[in-house]
Parts: structure tokens; C-alpha cells; sequence
């Protein structure tokens, strides 16, 4: 076995590999050389290699959200450390355990005019759950402090950073360990709610007669069936859930804004909750956060075992437990009540789908068309990744087969980085993954492309609509070259030379007939990853949405 000569190296190496940190995404680089080697040259670890930092960081971070257990992240001193950035916040917003491990000059060379230098130490302090500075050498403290950025990020589900100065030479090597450092414990902590808080606040649930439930990202298959079907069969709750919730039954309401944009103030009076019950990460509908926020409810309980963010401005309690282990301590000492509040929502749902339907059948191809024809082809089983702006909420508007897991970067909410998160996650999965796109988002992330480990069933829908169309249907739209140059940013780009340069199978469709047809051949071919362009009208999709929940009711 070969090991990095630097002790420092070889504790950092040691320590990650008997916390189980296996899976390691390295930036090429000289400063982290040591690290490299030491990597690199273990059977026991899985090394990537990614050139550009940004990318390489949300390539890990889609490997962590598979996993749900930290990737280890190694890059050299320098200006690349905060290209991980994006990717730190999206994990620390996300909940995605993360290590970052940047390899730095000697602290008596910063701030010196020595090249490649920058303040390391603390740069990730904002969104960082532990900053482990070490000194050069090996030392007890250094491993403690090694130790602890690996529990934290295990045990507080988040990003951490272990800055490690290394002087040269650097690529020197040995065969046998010099060091043998100090390895500690998991110190995990188990919560239950306790006995007069499920006396307390059972009597509360059992005196409301409406009981909003709503779910924002969240993990396939996190919910037990048992909790499910008693949810469901209760007439004083109504489940809304997004596309990212991936919690699924046919009485929940599962596509928000179809059904509560069109309401008016005696329909949010109606549905105003007595109860609202919050989990799971963060929510995209903006219609839900207006309704919730005026129409506030009696008592708001969030659910988690860490966080609770006050969404709504009317947080009342937060309860550090998981969904399942909440569920399963409340629900036996409930009661059923006389309620007509999920019958309420089963008549308005049914009533949208209705109008969906008719309102679809009549408008020409367009985003929303678009989305009405892909997310039905979407294969059983396999995995969606949805980038941020205008797909992830145009995904809200249709059912999704329970089959499929859905993921989004929505901790930051950010167009850079779904591609490479995408690519790191059908890595780590496995599964045949579909990304759809915007066509600003795929140009801002292009480099996610460059990348020797994308699977051959990987698969890009991008929706090239000319532009970030989002910005058409938010309040201020111009039609003017000041509007179209800096907020929409036009383009006439394509993504068909990017497909030749990195090897993808490339496709258009353009209208209803070639999509359907275009959608047929994408899944089928397995030979190499594939890119399907699909192309809408810039001046009409829109106008076509914003009519759509104008006819819903």
C-alpha cells in the first residue's frame, strides 16, 4: 500500500476510512497532492476526479443525497475552495451530510504574497456545521478535530470543513503508516417526545375539526404505510404534498397551486386550518406560503429532528422527532371527529382535475403542454431530478407515479448545479434518471457535462423556451430589450455541440407528435446518455399559464 509521507495526511486518510468515508470527489490540484495519493491509492475507497470545482461539488452532493451519509470533497488551496460554495449552502439548506477537505499552504504564507493563497480557515463559517483548522503535523488535537467534522456532518445531517496546511514536498510517498491516530464515537442522540406534550397536544388534535397537513421535500419511502392510510382515512385532514414530497396517496392533494390559486377569500376562510402540521424540507409553492401567512392557523407543529424554520410566522411548537416516530407516538391517542374539511378538498380537487383536463385539450404546444405529455412517460421506478425555476414548478402541476423518486436542489433554491447533482446521484443509484431542465439552467452548468462517470441510462429532458422564461410570469414583465437582455436573458443557444463534444445522443422535438415519439426513443436507448431538446414558444408560454389558473375554476 502506498501512503503521503506528510503525517497530517495520513491521520486525515486513517480517520475518514474508519468512519466509513468512502465515497471521495476530488478536484485535481498540487496543494492536495498528499490527500490525493493517499485516496487514490486505498482499494477501499471509490475516488472521482472533477475538474471544476463547482461542479465537482454538486456531483458529491448528489452522491451524499443518495446516500444520505457524507462524501468527502478534496481540493488545493487557492481560489478553488470557494468554487464549493454553492454546493456547501445547498447541503447545509438541504441537509445533505457533506465533508470539504482543502489543502492549504502553511499559515505563515498567508497574507505574504505567496502564490495561490487565500484565507482558508472559517471561509464556509455562514453555512458550515464545524470548521476544523489544523495545524501542520500530527497531533491529538488535529484528530479530534478531524473526528468531530465527520460526526457532526453524519449526525447533524450537514456540511463541514477540515482546512489541513501542508508544506513541501508534496508528492512524496511511503509504505508504511507513521501514524496511528485517535478514532472517537458516534455520540448520537435519541429524542422522545415526551408523555405531557402527547397528552397535551393529542387534546388539541382531538378538538380540531380541520387539520392541514403539508409536506415539502422529503424522502421516498420515509412514511410507514400504516401511518399513511390513517391519515388518509381521517375526515378532519387534508394532505397536501409537492412532487418532491414523494409521499403519496390518491386522496392526498398533491398539486398545490392547481388547487388553491383560483380561490377566493371565503375559499381560504374555508380551508383555513385549525392545525397545520409541517415536515420535510423546503416548499416550492408560493401560493401556500401567501394562503398560510394570512390565513394563519390556530397552531402550527413542525416536525424534525433538527430544524424547524418558522415559514408561516406562527411556529408553535417544533418536535425534534422524525415524521414515522411523531406519528406513531400521537395517533394512538386520537379520535376520530366530525369534520367535513377533507371532503371539502376531495370536492374542489375533483372539480380541477376536471378543468385541468379541458383547458389542456385545447392550447398548442407550449411548456405546459410540454410537461403534460413528459411527466406521464416518465419509466416506473427510476429516479427525477428536477432543476430549479421554471421545471420544478411546471412538475407541480401533474401526477407523478408513486414508483418514481423525485429530487430537487431546493435548499438554496439555485440554477447552478443540477446537471452535476443529477450526474452524482445516477452514479450512486444506479437507476435510470431522468433530468429535466431549463435551458439557462443547463447553460449555467454545461460543465456538469465534463464528467468520465455518467451513466449510459442518464438522461436530460431540456426545455429550451429562449430564455429564463420564469421571469414572463412574475409581476413587472416588459417586453423590452432592457427586460429581455437582463432579466429574462434571451439567447439563441442550443445544446446540440455540447452533446457531440461530451459523447451524449442528441434529439429534438419541437411540437406534441415529436415529443411523444422523441420521448419513446430516449428511454429505450441505453447505449450512451442522451440529451432530449425540447423546444416551446418564448411568447406564448406565459400567457398560456397564466390562463390556465385563471379556467381551473
Amino acid at each position: 500500500m502506498i501512503y503521503p509521507k506528510i503525517p497530517l495526511a495520513q491521520s486525515i486518510i486513517q480517520i475518514c476510512l474508519t468512519k466509513g468515508i468512502t465515497q471521495i470527489v476530488i478536484s485535481p490540484g498540487s496543494r492536495n497532492a498528499p490527500l490525493t495519493l493517499g485516496f487514490v491509492n486505498n482499494p477501499e475507497f471509490t475516488c472521482y476526479s472533477v475538474a471544476d470545482e463547482r461542479c465537482a461539488a454538486f456531483f458529491a452532493l448528489g452522491i451524499a443525497q443518495q446516500l444520505s451519509k457524507p462524501v468527502a470533497l478534496v481540493c488545493t488551496s487557492g481560489s478553488a475552495l470557494l468554487n464549493y460554495y454553492p454546493a456547501f449552502a445547498e447541503a447545509f439548506y438541504s441537509q445533505i451530510p457533506l465533508i470539504v477537505i482543502s489543502a492549504d499552504r502553511p499559515f505563515s504564507k498567508i497574507d505574504i504574497g505567496d502564490g495561490q493563497t487565500i484565507r482558508q480557515m472559517d471561509v464556509f463559517q455562514n453555512h458550515s456545521l464545524y470548521n476544523a483548522n489544523l495545524t501542520e503535523g500530527e497531533s491529538n488535537e488535529n484528530d479530534s478535530k478531524i473526528n468531530n467534522a465527520i460526526n457532526i456532518a453524519y449526525t447533524q445531517k450537514g456540511p463541514t470543513h477540515i482546512n489541513a496546511p501542508f508544506e513541501e514536498p508534496l508528492y512524496q510517498t511511503v509504505r508504511k503508516m507513521t501514524v496511528d491516530p485517535t478514532i472517537s464515537a458516534f455520540s448520537k442522540v435519541y429524542k422522545t417526545i415526551a408523555i405531557d406534550d402527547i397528552i397535551a397536544y393529542t387534546n388539541l388534535w382531538n378538538s380540531a375539526t380541520k387539520k392541514l397537513i403539508v409536506v415539502g421535500v422529503n424522502a421516498p419511502n420515509e412514511i410507514d404505510e400504516e401511518i399513511t392510510n390513517a391519515i388518509a382515512n381521517d375526515p378532519s385532514i387534508i394532505v397536501m404534498t409537492e412532487t418532491t414530497s414523494n409521499w403519496h396517496h390518491p386522496s392526498f392533494l398533491s398539486n398545490i397551486d392547481t388547487i388553491i390559486t383560483p380561490f377566493k377569500e371565503k375559499d381560504f376562510k374555508a380551508f383555513q386550518p385549525d392545525i397545520l402540521i409541517t415536515f420535510g424540507g423546503m416548499i416550492v409553492s408560493k401560493r401556500v406560503k401567501a394562503f398560510l401567512r394570512q390565513y394563519k392557523p390556530k397552531h402550527h407543529w413542525h416536525i424534525d429532528s433538527l430544524r424547524a424554520y418558522n415559514t408561516f410566522g406562527c411556529l408553535n411548537h417544533h418536535f425534534e422527532a422524525c415524521p414515522n416516530d411523531f406519528f406513531n407516538q400521537i395517533l394512538p391517542f386520537t379520535k376520530t371527529v366530525l369534520s367535513d374539511y377533507f371532503e371539502k378538498g376531495k370536492a374542489v380537487k375533483k372539480l380541477r382535475i376536471i378543468n385541468h383536463q379541458k383547458y389542456l385539450d385545447k392550447i398548442p404546444f407550449s411548456d405546459l403542454k410540454a410537461f403534460e405529455i413528459i411527466m406521464p412517460s416518465l419509466p416506473k421506478n427510476s429516479m427525477l431530478q428536477l432543476s430549479n425555476s421554471s421545471p420544478i414548478r411546471y412538475a407541480q402541476l401533474f401526477p407523478i407515479d408513486s414508483s418514481i423518486s423525485v429530487f430537487s436542489n431546493r435548499g438554496t433554491s439555485g440554477i447552478d448545479g443540477s446537471t452535476s447533482t443529477a450526474i452524482g446521484a445516477a452514479v450512486m443509484s444506479k437507476r435510470q434518471t431522468v433530468l429535466i431542465t431549463g435551458d439557462v439552467g443547463f447553460i449555467y452548468d454545461s460543465n456538469g457535462l465534463w464528467n468520465d462517470y455518467v451513466p449510459k441510462n442518464f438522461k436530460i429532458i431540456l426545455i429550451n423556451n429562449g430564455g429564463g422564461g420564469i421571469f414572463r410570469i412574475l409581476p413587472g414583465h416588459q417586453e423590452t430589450k432592457v427586460y429581455n437582455t437582463f432579466f429574462e436573458t434571451a439567447h439563441c443557444h442550443t445544446a446540440e455541440h455540447l452533446a457531440k463534444m461530451y459523447g451524449f445522443e442528441y434529439s429534438i422535438a419541437s411540437d406534441a407528435e415529436s415529443l411523444t415519439s422523441a420521448l419513446d426513443t430516449l428511454y429505450s436507448q441505453n447505449e450512451k446518455p442522451s440529451i432530449l431538446e425540447v423546444f416551446t414558444p418564448t411568447l406564448q408560454n406565459d400567457k398560456i399559464l397564466l390562463q390556465y389558473f385563471k379556467e381551473l375554476v
